[in-house]
C-alpha cells in the first residue's frame, strides 16, 4: 500500500464559486504601463528619425543611390590608368652581365659502402643494394691483416650523383658509405 504524507498535507478548504472568481482575478498580472509607454516613445522617435533623414538628405546622393549600379558606373568617368613606377622602366632597360666560371671536375668518383671479411656477407649487401636499384661490385683485396671484400658503387661522373645514390642507400638503412675519387 502506498504511503501518504499526512503531516505536510493541508486540509481542503471549501470555497464557493464567488471566492474562486475573486481569487483568480487577484492572481492576474497588472497591465505593463511603463513598458507600453517606453515602446510608444521608441516607435515615435524612430519614425521622427526617418522623416528627418528623408527631408534633409542631399538630392544628388539620393538619386545616385537609387540608380542601378551599372548605370552609375557608366556615368562616372573612367579612372586614369596608373603609371608604372620609374624603377620598372630602369629594370626593363637594364642589362645584366654575369661572369661564367668553369667548374673544375676532379674526375670520376666511387662510393665504398663496406669492407667485409667473408664473401657471402659481401654478396648479401650487394643483393640489398640491388633491391634499391643500384649495381654494386665486390672487389677482393689482400692486405697485411688478411683478405677483405670491398662493396663499391661507381664510377660517377659527378659527386652530386654519388650523393644521390648515398641518400637512396640511407633510406634502406645502409649507412656509412664513403665517396672517394676513382683510383
Amino acid at each position: 500500500m502506498a504511503q501518504h504524507d499526512y503531516i505536510n498535507r493541508q486540509p481542503k478548504t471549501r470555497q464557493s464559486a464567488k471566492n474562486k472568481k475573486n481569487a483568480q482575478v487577484s492572481r492576474r498580472k497588472p497591465f505593463p504601463v511603463f513598458l507600453s509607454i517606453a515602446a510608444v516613445i521608441l516607435i515615435t522617435g524612430f519614425t521622427y528619425g526617418l522623416w528627418y533623414i528623408k527631408t534633409n538628405a542631399d538630392p544628388g546622393q539620393v538619386n545616385q543611390a537609387q540608380m542601378p549600379k551599372t548605370v552609375a558606373k557608366k556615368i562616372d568617368t573612367a579612372p586614369e590608368k596608373p603609371r608604372d613606377p620609374e624603377f620598372l622602366e630602369e629594370i626593363r632597360n637594364h642589362e645584366v652581365k654575369v661572369d661564367v666560371k668553369e667548374i673544375k671536375r676532379n674526375g670520376p668518383y666511387q662510393m665504398q659502402c663496406a669492407s667485409l671479411r667473408t664473401y657471402p656477407e659481401a654478396e648479401a649487401l650487394k643483393a640489398k643494394m640491388a633491391f634499391a636499384g643500384l649495381i654494386a661490385e665486390i672487389k677482393r683485396t689482400e692486405g697485411s691483416n688478411g683478405v677483405w671484400y670491398r662493396v663499391r658503387l661507381g664510377p660517377y661522373d659527378s659527386k652530386r650523383k654519388a650523393e644521390s645514390d648515398k641518400n637512396k642507400l640511407k633510406r634502406i638503412h645502409i649507412i656509412g658509405c664513403a665517396i672517394w675519387g676513382w683510383t
